[in-house]
């Protein structure tokens, strides 16, 4: 069974926060495909969703919460996810540090990325979970 996640999106100034991660690649370690994924991580026994996203958005980019909403549960990679959209105290993101004694992916970044110029038909945010630098020649252009 999938270990369920708990997700933050937040938005400052038309952008929202996102950590880049490194995968395992083809010598066994960090050395793999890099993504950019929103601030979150497993939900521990006996922890709520919230709780873990409190927790998580302080773990991985140092930031206070001070509200959280529920936006809609969505299948990950790495195990379905609650997403909430989040709102902290003010403060510059940092990242955090991870003892990276495993094959899991390392956090090598944040990046406040541009939230997308379209308009969706529910007006809301277009915010995409999870972006992938893929491999030169992996994607065709059109």
């Amino acid at each position: 069974m999938a270990r369920r996640r708990a997700a933050a999106v937040i938005v400052r100034d038309g952008h929202v926060l996102m950590v880049r991660e490194r995968g395992r690649g083809p010598l066994g370690r960090h050395d793999g495909v890099e993504y950019w994924t929103l601030p979150g991580g497993g939900i521990a026994s006996g922890e709520s969703a919230e709780d873990a996203v409190v927790r998580e958005v302080a773990e991985e980019v140092g930031l206070t919460v001070v509200s959280v909403r529920h936006l809609a549960d969505l299948p990950f990679p790495s195990g379905p996810t609650a997403v909430f959209a989040v709102e902290v105290a003010p403060g510059e993101p940092v990242l955090g540090a991870e003892d990276y004694g495993c094959d899991c992916p390392m956090m090598v970044g944040l990046d406040w990325v541009p939230l997308p110029q379209v308009v969706p038909w529910s007006g809301g945010f277009p915010i995409a979970p999870m972006i992938v630098a893929w491999p030169v020649g992996g994607v065709a252009e059109g």
